[in-house]
C-alpha cells in the first residue's frame, strides 16, 4: 500500500516538474527553429499504442507499446536529418501513449530523433511544438526515455533532430 502510495506520489512529482520550468536549452550555433512544414515523406512516427488502464501506477502500466514498436523506434532513421540542438529533458505526460516529445525547437509537428549522449542510444519520435519559451525544455513520451535508457528521474540532456528530405 504505501509503495502504491509512494509510486503514485512520484508520477504526481514528475508530472508537476514537467510543466514549464527553469530548464537550459542550447540552440546549436548558427541554427534556427524548425519552421517549415514537414513533407509527406517525413510524415511524424504514429502513436499506435492504447492508452493506458485507468488503474495504471507502474510505468510498465503506462508504458503500452510493444517490443516491435520499441524496436522500429529505436531503428536509424532513414531520411536526412538535421541537429535542431540540445535541451534538457523531463517526463511528459505518461498516459499520452506513443513515441513523441514536446519541444518549443519546433513550431510544427513533424518526424524527429533523440540522442541521449550519455550511452548513445537513439529514438525516432514525433516532435510536437511544446508553445513553451526558448530555455523552458522538451517532455518526453515514457516509451521514448525507455527507449533511450535515460533516466525517468532525471533530467538528461538530449539533442534532438528534424527528419527531412531533400
Amino acid at each position: 500500500m504505501v509503495r502504491g502510495v509512494l509510486a503514485v506520489s512520484g508520477v504526481a512529482l514528475l508530472l508537476a516538474g514537467c510543466a514549464e520550468g527553469p530548464f537550459s536549452m542550447k540552440p546549436k550555433a548558427g541554427g534556427a527553429q524548425a519552421t517549415e512544414a514537414p513533407s509527406e515523406s517525413a510524415a511524424p512516427v504514429a502513436a499506435e499504442a492504447p492508452p493506458p488502464p485507468a488503474n495504471a501506477r507502474t510505468a510498465a502500466q503506462f508504458d503500452t507499446t510493444t517490443e516491435e514498436e520499441k524496436a522500429a523506434a529505436a531503428a536509424a532513421p532513414v531520411a536526412a536529418e538535421r541537429e535542431l540542438g540540445t535541451t534538457i529533458a523531463s517526463l511528459g505526460d505518461p498516459t499520452d501513449p506513443g513515441f513523441w516529445a514536446e519541444t518549443p525547437l519546433v513550431t510544427v509537428a513533424q518526424s524527429g530523433r533523440l540522442v541521449y549522449p550519455g550511452n548513445g542510444n537513439s529514438v525516432q519520435v514525433e516532435l510536437r511544438p511544446s508553445g513553451g519559451p526558448a530555455g523552458s525544455g522538451t517532455r518526453v513520451s515514457l516509451p521514448a526515455f525507455q527507449v533511450l535508457g535515460a533516466p525517468l528521474t532525471g533530467l538528461p540532456e538530449l539533442v534532438v533532430y528534424a527528419g527531412h528530405t531533400g
